[in-house]
């Protein structure tokens, strides 16, 4: 079993995100220590992209600081590596094609291997692309993690079947950020996916809440926070770690008594 179907079996999992720099990498090291100690079940770290399509004003700005305080790719895998010596938890990068063709496509996966990354997720890249880089994930050992729109709907089964890792079900039409309500139906989603793979699935885009965190956790197996953790360090800067472990342990709370 890998790490991170591993941990989706131990109950409803918490999966904050944290966009690698912002506002520098020390805090970074300091918020992923806070989360996991706070109950985090698995990490979504952000390598930054001057164009980062896929989110909305909240996580574009602390992608646009954490390139102006000079972050980059080797400077997030030795961040990756430092966190290893006593995180054990499974870590994810998020971030786009191409950032990776830029490093290299073999020479990022390879470092990913080394330093302990579980899987990748690469928004801007389309499932029937995937190819592109799944045979390299798959010699170095990551997890190419699949997204699930609203609008994928009759790929629902087909994207299922082939997942690794998670599926990350995508919440709301749109770019990532805070949302008032969510309106997808998201349960007759997860239904195919059911029917088509046993791959755990997870649920991002929007959710901020304990309340928004229980209800969807009442269909997936998780729940995905970005924005809203961006905001505690846009608010709070260096300060930030203390601050977002104690979001992250009330959201993991909402969790546990999620029965679904």
């Amino acid at each position: 079993m890998s790490r991170i179907k591993e941990t989706f079996a131990n109950g409803k999992a918490f999966i904050p995100f944290i966009t690698c720099g912002d506002p520098d990498l020390e805090t970074t090291e300091s918020s992923v220590r806070a989360a996991v100690e706070n109950g985090a079940d698995l990490i979504e770290l952000g390598i930054p992209f001057s164009d980062p399509t896929a989110e909305g004003p909240v996580i574009q700005g602390a992608n646009i600081r954490a390139l102006k305080g000079g972050v980059t790719t080797d400077k997030i895998f030795e961040l990756v590596r430092r966190l290893r010596r006593d995180v054990r938890v499974p870590m994810v990068f998020m971030t786009y094609a191409n950032v990776v063709f830029s490093y290299g496509s073999e020479r990022f996966m390879a470092a990913c291997r080394d330093i302990g990354i579980d899987g990748l997720i690469l928004p801007d890249v389309p499932f029937e692309e995937k190819e592109e880089f799944l045979p390299l994930c798959r010699r170095y050992g990551i997890d190419l993690i699949s997204l699930i729109a609203p609008t994928s709907e009759n790929r629902i089964a087909r994207i299922a079947r082939e997942a690794e890792g998670f599926l990350y079900i995508v919440s709301s039409l749109g770019v990532t950020g805070v949302r008032s309500e969510i309106t997808t139906d998201l349960k007759a989603m997860v239904e195919v996916v059911r029917q088509n793979t046993d791959i755990p699935c997870a649920i991002g885009f929007g959710i901020s809440t304990r309340e928004q965190a229980g209800k969807m956790a009442a269909y997936a197996d998780g729940v995905i926070v970005g924005s809203a953790i961006i905001r505690i360090l846009e608010q709070y800067g260096r300060e930030a770690p203390e601050h977002i472990g104690e979001y992250v342990r009330k959201m993991k709370e909402a969790l546990r008594q999620c029965i679904g």
